[in-house]
């Protein structure tokens, strides 16, 4: 694993022992802020599901003034920690570990909003659709801003979730990536 792109390009990450994490590959999160592309520059950026925390670096490698991460693995989020020592980015981000729908709900009584979420649980896991029901009821999304979803090709995953809408939809081998927007009211 490592930054692909922007002020820590090549550092390389480390990554959560075991088979109980699925990295994103370099390629999706390559195409992934392709398809962002000046959306990160300033943006308030939420890694759910984080794993070691490799989306959510990318995003501040180019330019996101902030990032939160949320894993349930104490194991995780202390790679996260690590990896963001490593690239110098402890002061831009926090780190919680947490179930990440409970999360989702302190957030939003908190009034936490953000520009771009990103969503990568356990394919084949209905959490996908939990996550996008949770940060819609929790209005954790700013208005403009765009969740993206990490699902598996074979998974059945909503279009609508309350007010989100997805508006694109990017399959790289077995994985997909959807887009989601909120209707304007």
């Amino acid at each position: 694993m490592r930054v692909i792109a922007g002020s820590a390009r090549g550092r390389r990450l480390k990554s959560v022992p075991g088979t109980n994490t699925r990295p994103t590959t370099d390629r999706v999160k390559e195409n992934l802020f392709n398809i962002l592309g000046s959306a990160v520059n300033n943006a308030a950026f939420l890694d759910l599901f984080a794993g070691n925390g490799g989306v959510g670096i990318e995003a501040l490698s180019r330019g996101a003034r902030s990032a939160v991460f949320i894993d349930k693995s104490r194991t995780c989020t202390k790679m996260i920690r690590t990896n963001l020592e490593i690239v110098g980015f402890l002061d831009r981000a926090q780190v919680y570990t947490n179930d990440v729908l409970q999360a989702l709900g302190i957030l939003g009584r908190k009034g936490q909003q953000f520009d771009l979420i990103f969503l990568d649980p356990p394919y084949q896991s209905g959490l996908v659709e939990k996550a996008l029901v949770q940060i819609s009821s929790s209005n954790l999304l700013t208005p403009g801003g765009l969740v993206i979803a990490e699902y598996g090709k074979k998974e059945e995953i909503i279009q609508f979730a309350l007010n989100l809408s997805r508006v694109r939809e990017q399959q790289y081998g077995d994985t997909v990536l959807g887009f989601y927007r909120a209707e304007e009211d």
